[in-house]
């Protein structure tokens, strides 16, 4: 049995000095992320072709051609990573950044990862949803050993299915979770002909706990999350999907996060073509305007881009479109709060109460912070502050773009007569209920 087969048939992965020895082959460069911002991977240059997905605030890691096998060398380490401009957290990730490259290759190939671990403790890479043999699954002490600091291990594994999946570590799971361990791993059909799109989005659902001023997440946390993210970003951080107009779209949204996510996007609907087992059958296909993506799960939809103009898409849970917030902060909507603030403006000149008439002033205020700490509601718009964090983005389409043009266009121009604007004319008296009981409206004979 050669090591091709030994490897097929489920034994355990090998660490790269027994690698060494049965191939006298070099590791594979480690590369590494170039910023934060989102990178366009360019086709492929060996191998099936495939259209690459684009990772928003991402990148795809490059990978080399031994014999017929796809070689990646992911790295395992301390990261730093901006969150959103003004806003620097200090995680674990992988070759560089938090969430790691994303991961590319087609139907039936056969993948080699080498996986060096530069952290302070051991590691494993589950490659979440996919088929293979189990002793190459990443369950540390159940698959295999934990990687130990300093060495580096090698997964090797047929892809036997197309699909959307993630890979994470199983060793100390909710530590390294919590500290930004994750990526994407995308299988791409091996007929190219099939489910064709012409842009194709990624990004995985995360969070932390950061307290204002710190630079570390809070490990601990179970569900009281306060930064919620799309790859390790929030917004106004996360960049826009740039699409053109006439284009067939889909987006990829996985979640590996302590809670689910209905993700809505504005101005269409869309059908779900992809669930964590694999592809929808156009038989089976359901329109959606919002889609809940499970914990540990994953939803893929697609739509035409007929409609120009400037999209928000977001998490319609609104403490997830916040970012760091106090949620022990009392209530006081409708208090009179002038004498105290007066009071306390003796002590604190310039002291500014808040949220007697809501939180929106947060947005046009620019209250001191605490080092690296974001504003709870952030970002502007072409009209004003948009008061928006967390899990949002704009999906932006635009006619005449170019095919492989990902910039930010800029703000749409909305066509005279189709943009909301002040009535000034007389209003008419609004007709208001007079009671909570069901009223029914007497037809006219």
């Amino acid at each position: 049995m050669n090591r091709r087969q030994l490897l097929g048939a489920g034994a355990a992965l090998v660490s790269t000095a027994a690698w060494g020895q049965t191939s006298n082959t070099a590791l594979p460069e480690a590369a590494l992320a170039g910023g934060a911002g989102t990178q366009v991977p360019p086709r492929p240059s060996a191998g099936p072709d495939y259209n690459p997905v684009v990772t928003l605030n991402g990148w795809s890691l490059p990978f080399r051609m031994n014999g017929n096998v796809k070689e990646f060398h992911l790295v395992a380490e301390p990261v730093e990573r901006e969150l959103a401009p003004g806003m620097i957290a200090r995680l674990w990730g992988y070759n560089g950044q938090s969430i790691g490259p994303t991961i590319e290759a087609v139907e039936g190939d056969r993948v080699r990862i080498f996986v060096t671990n530069r952290l302070p403790e051991h590691t494993t890479v589950h490659w979440h949803g996919m088929i293979l043999p189990s002793g190459m699954d990443g369950v540390g002490g159940l698959s295999h050993p934990g990687i130990p600091p300093g060495k580096t291990y090698v997964y090797e594994f047929d892809l036997i299915k197309s699909g959307t999946f993630m890979y994470h570590p199983h060793a100390d799971e909710m530590v390294q979770m919590a500290m930004g361990m994750m990526g994407l791993f995308i299988v791409h059909p091996k007929d190219p002909a099939f489910m064709p799109v012409d842009r194709d989005f990624a990004f995985l659902l995360n969070s932390f706990d950061i307290n204002p001023g710190a630079y570390v997440p809070r490990v601990m946390t179970m569900t009281d999350f306060n930064l919620w993210c799309w790859n390790s970003r929030v917004f106004p951080g996360i960049d826009p999907l740039v699409v053109r107009k006439g284009d067939r779209v889909r987006v990829r949204v996985g979640n590996l996060t302590m809670t689910n996510h209905p993700i809505h996007m504005h101005g269409y609907d869309f059908e779900v073509t992809g669930t964590d087992g694999g592809w929808v059958p156009q038989s089976a296909r359901w329109p959606e305007v919002s889609i809940d993506i499970p914990v540990g799960g994953m939803r893929a939809y697609e739509f035409d881009a007929v409609h120009e103009g400037d999209w928000a898409i977001h998490c319609h849970k609104s403490h997830h479109t916040m970012n760091a917030m106090g949620h022990d902060v009392p209530t006081f909507i409708g208090a009179d709060k002038s004498r105290l603030a007066q009071m306390i403006g003796r002590q604190r000149p310039g002291y500014m109460p808040m949220g007697t008439a809501g939180m929106a002033d947060m947005g046009m205020m620019h209250m001191p912070l605490p080092e690296n700490t974001l504003p709870m509601m952030n970002g502007r718009g072409p009209h004003g502050p948009l008061e928006m964090g967390g899990m949002f983005s704009v999906v932006k389409v635009r006619e005449g773009i170019g095919a492989d043009d990902y910039a930010d266009p800029g703000w749409y121009e909305n066509p005279p007569g189709t943009q909301a604007y002040e009535w000034t004319g007389e209003v008419p008296e609004p007709i208001r209920s007079g009671s909570a009981a069901t009223q029914i409206t007497e037809r006219k004979s």
